[in-house]
């Protein structure tokens, strides 16, 4: 049995929590979905598939920064261009010709892409699409189905609306994924008003692609914006996002996470005759044209491209898949916990959304070097044999212990920190979990 500290860690907590509300920058990365007590709160150093704790613990790091490094944390390519870049310098007064490069490649690389935007995260892209679709449409509703940012315009629409005024939610409506039925209403309760349709094209679950393919035929017919968050998706169930994965071709998407290995760096792209609009709409940000990101996501993508990652990582993704399976029926914890999700993004359901048997699981993890929140967010540094083989003995004791909590007259007397909470739900059609 190995007996982590979190000495620092703990300290650290306390000190921030007096300076910075929820002592993060990201609920997902706060307390709030990792045991204070059994779990680290901070990172130091991380490097290929690892990370360091403040404490100096070692971990297999599946959260993946929340899904930005696909790479690997301090991929040698990646940094080379970002230090090149550094002594040019980072900030201009004008464009400089990275963006053009990084642009041409986008164009290159995702079917509907024109024309090519560029911004600092998930969030801002997709506000964007939305402005965009309202601006060429001249109308005003936005069909909603998935998870979309923090912004006004969505997060209104979710247990977290605190501060977001009414009125601004009633122009955002959600619908079921892979429900056209359930399109089809919303469409009629708000008649001729729908300027654009943003989904999460696979998230948890595949598309039916007959729904997108009717979703798409609908929005053409009725000149609605169909846009596509591939914020997620993008680089890692297709190399070129969802929409090559099922061969249907959004009006707009937006792309980010996984751009540029950590980076700060979103894309908005699509049909050029609504990406023109850009001259007109107000979209403009002092860091998005940001030099060391540009050159960090020129550097990914062509690593991405010349070693086929997103292949591999979900060749990997099976292999994960098909242990953790064996494992879970081996420690007789079938009732308790199954493995799930598409081969890019395995993630566990806990029977339930059982937040004891959640906190559990995650508290074990971390106490056999495994850091993790809902599933695999995947890297292609996972693939090394070195890190799968640590992957199998840590799970191994996991799920080991597992069994002897879960089958235990009392598991909570394992308990060794608080337990965690979680921030929300919004797609229907997902066993319900923890959301990102």
């Amino acid at each position: 049995m190995k007996n982590i500290k979190f000495t620092k860690s703990d300290a650290f907590y306390k000190k921030v929590l007096k300076l910075i509300p929820t002592a993060s920058q990201t609920f997902s990365k706060s307390a709030i979905q990792y045991s204070k007590g059994a779990s680290p709160l901070f990172l130091d150093k991380g490097k290929g598939a690892f990370v360091w704790d403040v404490d100096g613990n070692k971990y297999i790091d599946y959260v993946g920064a929340l899904l930005p490094i696909i790479l690997g944390y301090n991929d040698k390519d990646v940094n080379n261009a970002i230090i090149k870049q550094l002594k040019k310098g980072i900030s201009f007064s004008l464009p400089t010709t990275l963006e053009l490069d990084l642009a041409q490649l986008i164009v290159d690389y995702i079917p509907c892409a024109e024309m090519v935007r560029f911004a600092k995260n998930g969030s801002d892209a997709t506000s964007a699409a939305i402005r965009l679709a309202r601006a060429y449409t001249g109308k005003d509703v936005i069909a909603v189905s998935g998870y979309h940012g923090w912004h006004d315009w969505y997060i209104g629409t979710t247990s977290r609306s605190l501060g977001v005024p009414k009125k601004v939610t009633q122009f955002t409506k959600s619908f079921e994924f892979n429900n056209i039925e359930s399109f089809k209403k919303l469409l009629s309760d708000n008649k001729n008003n729908v300027a654009g349709v943003m989904i999460e094209p696979e998230s948890g679950v595949p598309a039916n692609k007959r729904f997108l393919k009717e979703l798409r035929n609908i929005t053409k017919k009725k000149n609605i914006i169909l846009i596509f968050d591939e914020i997620v998706t993008g680089f890692r169930v297709h190399f070129s996002g969802a929409q090559a994965k099922y061969k249907i071709i959004p009006d707009l998407a937006c792309y980010g996470k996984s751009l540029a290995n950590g980076m700060p760096l979103s894309v908005i792209t699509g049909k050029k005759n609504i990406m023109k609009l850009m001259d007109d709409i107000f979209f403009s940000g002092t860091f998005n044209g940001e030099a060391l990101s540009i050159a960090a996501g020129i550097a990914t993508l062509k690593k991405l491209k010349r070693l086929d990652v997103t292949n591999e990582i979900i060749e990997h993704g099976r292999f994960l898949k098909q242990e953790i399976k064996i494992l879970i029926s081996k420690y007789k914890l079938e009732e308790f916990i199954q493995i799930t999700g598409e081969n890019w993004r395995p993630y566990f359901i806990i029977k339930n959304m059982d937040i004891l048997v959640t906190t559990l699981f995650r508290q074990t993890c971390v106490k056999h070097g495994i850091l993790i929140c809902s599933g695999f967010n995947l890297s292609y540094s996972h693939i090394k044999p070195e890190v799968k083989k640590k992957f199998q003995i840590s799970f191994e004791k996991v799920f080991h212990e597992m069994n002897k909590i879960l089958h235990s007259p009392n598991p909570k007397k394992f308990l060794k920190g608080e337990l965690i909470k979680p921030i929300f739900e919004v797609r229907k059609t997902i066993p319900k979990k923890n959301e990102k």
